[in-house]
């Protein structure tokens, strides 16, 4: 099995303690159903590095040897995306196979950037109600090579709230509403101190159904003459969907006959982010708010007195928490505010890595 796994790692600045003295490393894990990233101090302990790749594989067999091998992330859905394994795709490992598969790209992440062992691990988890999956994906993340000094887990929205409210652990001390606006669930859940309250979780709107919009609406608008794999047309929502100032943007395709054809996309990707926030704003408000406010009536009046925090990787589309707080506001008849971390793609892990500190001190 390969440990060449190809990521993006970067530094992002230090806020609070990040730990890293000689003490054991405090590392946040969120394995996601469409990327995994891992944060750990940087040497001089003054920020933090993260790791960040698709989660997924693909096989194929060495012509020479007939093993079978493996590429992991960004690497197995360029090179053969007729055949990529996105194992987490429900948002939880479902069966032994996917948790075998798991723990193959997660170890394999772990080796290619020499994370301590001597590490105190803290991993967010999704609000599903599947406890074979949760338990599966529990298994994968302790039985690593890492986290031999302190394992935990907390809810994946906590960890995800924590960047966007300061630069330490202010979100545990606070009484507030998370919108985790994911790939493959749209989750809501209000906290009081750091307890977490009335969980929702719907599959209707997710980031993923996103990306099969776009593919369909980029046929329609090219009148057929271009059709898209759902992986290009994630790409064209991560790079070009903007709700402030979106531009019209010209791809090229081959021609199967030779030749090249070259399109201008101006519609698709606003078109398919607009009706997801749409439906995002209606299960907020109509289904998670209208659950809270019955189970939790002063919770519902203390929460929406305090911003509301979106994470996810749907957060990062400029302009989309000025939309959601607009829109909010206007299907509640009252005025709501919403935030997001800087990153809200690094939050969750960048969340659980600074409990990790705290745990580990």
């Amino acid at each position: 099995m390969s440990s060449d796994v190809e990521t993006e790692t970067e530094e992002v600045s230090g806020s609070g303690d990040t730990g890293g003295s000689d003490d054991a490393v405090p590392v946040g894990v969120k394995l996601g159903s469409t990327r995994t990233v891992i944060a750990f101090p940087t040497e001089d302990g003054d920020g933090l590095t993260t790791i960040r790749t698709l989660t997924c594989l693909a096989s194929y067999d060495d012509p020479l040897t007939g093993e079978t091998k493996y590429l992991y992330g960004e690497e197995a859905a360029r090179e053969y995306p007729d055949r990529v394994q996105f194992m987490l795709r429900s948002g939880l490992p479902e069966d032994e196979d996917r948790a075998e598969l798991t723990e193959q790209f997660f170890t394999s992440v772990i080796e290619s950037h020499d994370i301590p062992a001597d590490s105190a691990v803290v991993y967010a988890i999704p609000t599903i109600d599947n406890p074979a999956g949760l338990e599966n994906l529990q298994n994968v993340i302790e039985s690593s090579p890492i986290g031999s000094a302190l394992m935990e887990s907390y809810p994946e929205s906590l960890c995800g709230s924590i960047p966007a409210f300061g630069d330490d652990l202010e979100a545990i001390e606070q009484i507030f509403v998370a919108v985790n606006m994911g790939s493959t669930n749209l989750e809501a859940s209000a906290y009081r101190r750091g307890e977490q309250i009335s969980p929702f979780t719907t599959g209707a709107v997710t980031g993923n159904e996103v990306d099969r919009v776009i593919a369909n609406y980029v046929e329609e608008e090219t009148q057929g003459r271009v059709n898209i794999d759902i992986t290009t047309a994630r790409e064209y929502k991560e790079e070009h969907a903007d709700f402030d100032e979106f531009e019209p943007f010209t791809d090229i395709i081959q021609q199967p006959g030779g030749g090249s054809h070259e399109f201008t996309i101006e519609r698709s990707v606003m078109d398919a982010c607009n009706e997801y926030l749409d439906d995002v704003v209606d299960e907020f408000a109509n289904t998670f708010l209208s659950q809270l406010a019955n189970d939790h009536m002063k919770i519902y009046q203390l929460a929406l007195d305090r911003p509301i925090v979106l994470t996810g990787g749907m957060a990062c589309i400029p302009g989309v928490v000025e939309e959601f707080e607009q829109r909010v506001s206007e299907a509640l008849g009252r005025e709501v505010e919403a935030v997001a971390a800087e990153r809200p793609d690094l939050s969750a892990t960048i969340g659980a890595q600074r409990i990790a500190a705290r745990l580990a001190e």
